[in-house]
Order: C-alpha cells, then structure tokens, then sequence
C-alpha cells in the first residue's frame, strides 16, 4: 500500500471542546446569521458583499485586513451587509503549490494537517469574537466543515467541486447559505443541477457515519466566468449573460433564487484591477432590469491589505501569496461607490 499513516486527525467535537466558541458570541453569531439569511429570503433589500484576500495565509493581517473592514462595515450598514473571505483552502488545478492554511498554516514549512485544523479554527474565531462578522470559506474538503460548522457565516463550493457528489450531499445538511460556483467549462447546468441536489434532503456517509440531511434552501448560484477549450476566459457577468440565466433559473422555481458576481477569476481575466469596472457594470445592469435586481444579492471581491501578489517567501505583510488582490485603498473606495449606487 502506497500511503502513509502519518498521525491521526482530531475529531470535530475534540477539537471545538478543546476551542470553544464562547456563549455569548454564539448569540451574536446567530444575529448575524439571520441577517444574511433575510437577505436570501428577500426579507432584507440590502446588498451583499463577500470580500477578503483570495487565500487567508496569515492570521494577524487577515484580522487587520477585517479590522478596517468592520469599521466600513459600521458606515455603510444600512445598504451593504459584509461577509470577510477567510479561505483557508486552496485548490490547485495542478496539485502543485500553497494549498491554504488548513494544510500548511506556515507557508514557509512543511504541511501540517493537525496544526492547520486549530489554525483555521482560531482564525475564524478571532474574527468572530473580536468584529462579530461571521466570515466565508470555501468547502475544499467536505469534512473539514464539521470543524467550523459553528463559526461560518457562509461557504462557497469552487468551480472544481460543484460537480462532486460528496459536496453537493454535504452541503444539503448545511444551515448557511452556501454559493454554488459555475464550472471552469462555463457549463451553467452543473451549477442549477448541484442547487437542485443541495436543497433536497439525502442519506449518506459522513465523518464515519450514516447521516441523514433535510437540504439546504439557501443555496444558491455563483457566476465566475468560465474558461474555453483553447484556456482563453470567458466573462458571465454581462448584462446579457445575466439576463440568461436568471430566466432558466427563474425556471426551475428553485427556493431563494439568488447569485451571486464574482468580480475576479475567469470574469476579470484574472485581472485583478477589473474588480471596480465589473462592480460598477453589474450595479448598472440591475438598475436597468427588476429581474436582476430582485436576484442578483450580491459580489464576491478579492482584496487584501496590499494590492497584487506575492511568492512564497517574499513576506510582504498583507500580500497574497495565490491570486492577486485589490489593495484596501481602492477596496474602500469600492465599498462606499456601491453603497452610493445600488
């Protein structure tokens, strides 16, 4: 047999016994989470913004990074309701390179899946207790949830693992919304197909047991652009690209139908200073259509402390190490023109 045993992982419940989340954030949390959920359930007309660093690499400029977005948060509550991005997965289309902190909590040394649990666990809790925004992670690892399952304010499926089965069985037993991601083929089936699966209720194993879900009927779609047979990107956030799916989306008569813009990756041709004209275009395609505005909740944002990117290695405090950010001057200004124009 070809594997390794290296050491053996902690359960979930050893873990959050061993890093509790404090009674009374547990109250504050379940606001918050009410928030966002109203907004899915059209209970609540504000706009959603989920934004963070492309990858969360380093615990101290993460929360400074949240820091500063807790105090726009506080500006511009009326219209926005923030959700901070603290990724701490990182699919790599080739399975080279940083693959987040749940499995390198330094990127400077080798893997370590045990100390990554309790790194991403103390992360999302910091930022919980200390600026009450329950933050966003990508479901890379179905398992890995259980282990945040009571500090996340909303996940997200990658393009790369919105087809599989596992992902789409988890998150029908998920109580947060959760953002379906189009594939990298632009294939928009395979994203309605997994919110069909994902708000259905199934049986089947889970963390070494039988498990039965009701489904999840905040999940929803999000539309990242796509990528061709020749590796070229192709946008979906154009007004007719909208126009489309919201109508066969409207269709199926789904619960919550709702999406979610993602101004990066295949949408900006992985450029990241695209961000703010892509916001503003999707802004204005709202305005002109009530279809859009009534299911269009939100945009995911990718920005840090420091603008652009990073080697491993390099150390520039605030710097992604994966996909280039937006820096916060600009993020800022980002923040308060969408609260001015929705």
């Amino acid at each position: 047999m070809s594997i390794k045993f290296i050491k053996r992982i902690p359960t979930a419940d050893e873990i959050l016994e061993q890093i509790p989340l404090p009674k009374h954030i547990r109250t504050i949390k379940e606001k918050r989470d009410r928030n966002i959920r109203d907004i899915f359930e059209n209970k609540d007309d504000r706009f959603i913004l989920i934004i963070g660093p492309c990858s969360a690499d380093n615990e101290d400029s993460v929360c400074e990074y949240i820091e500063k977005l807790a105090v726009v948060q506080e500006k511009v509550k009326d219209s926005i309701l923030m959700i901070p991005r603290i990724y701490t997965n990182k699919p790599r289309t080739t399975g080279e390179g940083y693959k987040g902190m749940a499995h390198q909590p330094d990127p400077s040394k080798q893997p370590d899946l045990v100390e990554g649990i309790i790194a991403i666990r103390k992360m999302h809790l910091k930022s919980l207790c200390e600026f009450h925004m329950p933050a966003a992670d990508e479901m890379l690892y179905p398992e890995n949830y259980s282990y945040l399952s009571d500090v996340l304010g909303y996940i997200a499926i990658g393009a790369r693992s919105v087809e599989n089965q596992q992902h789409r069985l988890a998150v029908s037993g998920v109580d947060i919304p959760v953002g379906m991601k189009n594939p990298t083929s632009g294939d928009l089936s395979v994203m309605l197909n997994s919110i069909i699966a994902s708000q259905q209720g199934h049986t089947f194993k889970y963390s070494g047991w039988e498990v039965e879900t009701t489904g999840n009927p905040l999940t929803h779609g999000i539309l990242r652009g796509a990528v061709d047979p020749y590796g070229r990107n192709i946008p979906n956030y154009h007004y007719e690209d909208l126009i489309r799916i919201t109508k066969e989306y409207e269709k199926l008569q789904l619960l919550n139908a709702s999406i979610i813009v993602d101004t990066n990756h295949a949408n900006s041709m992985k450029c990241y200073s695209e961000q703010p004209r892509i916001a503003r275009e999707v802004l204005m395609s709202r305005k002109y259509d009530d279809l859009l505005k009534k299911m269009i909740k939100g945009l995911m944002i990718e920005s840090y402390l420091e603008e652009g990117r990073q080697g491993v290695g390099e150390n520039i405090y605030g710097k992604s190490i994966t996909d280039a950010c937006l820096g916060w001057e600009s993020t800022e200004k980002l923040i308060y023109y969408i609260a001015e124009n929705l």
